[in-house]
């Protein structure tokens, strides 16, 4: 499958309201919340004012021009807070592109971005019943901590 792989531009930081609710871990045989979901200040926090920060860094995939997925980091108070110099992820793909190595990629990429700017360390915070958190391991997470519902991961760099 040919994507690309290229920074966010600033006319498209609204795409990551719908990467957001993308990124939402639903259950199999659970329903997905409803889109408003996005607006609770928890999640807010991951998007609202994305770009004006020195610590802001966002990646698209896209195919044909069409942008299919985002990483995006900044630090920030979210599930994932380990300190104030560490960003943390979020990743999101369209359902029809999970599964195809797209997310790794984006995920390397960040990660190489993060090293080169002087980054020690990124976090995230996923489900434990996630699939994606055995890619998060092969990208060099690590469990740092969890609670009963999510672990707690670091990638140092």
């Amino acid at each position: 499958m040919d994507y690309k792989i290229r920074p966010i531009s600033a006319g498209e930081v609204r795409l990551l309201q719908d990467f957001l609710y993308e990124a939402i871990f639903v259950p199999e045989g659970l329903p997905a919340p409803p889109k408003s979901i996005i607006n609770q200040p928890e999640l807010q926090v991951y998007i609202t004012g994305f770009g004006t920060k020195k610590d802001d860094i966002g990646l698209v995939a896209e195919i044909d021009n069409k942008p299919i997925g985002a990483v995006w980091v900044r630090i920030m108070n979210d599930y994932g807070h380990i300190d104030n110099d560490t960003p943390s992820f979020a990743i999101s793909l369209h359902k029809d592109y999970r599964g195809l190595g797209i997310g790794t990629a984006l995920m390397k990429e960040m990660l190489r971005i993060l090293k080169d700017r002087g980054y020690k360390q990124a976090s995230l915070a996923v489900q434990k019943t996630n699939y994606a958190v055995r890619m998060y391991r092969k990208t060099g997470f690590e469990i740092v901590d969890e609670n009963e519902e999510e672990y707690i991961m670091l990638c140092r760099l």
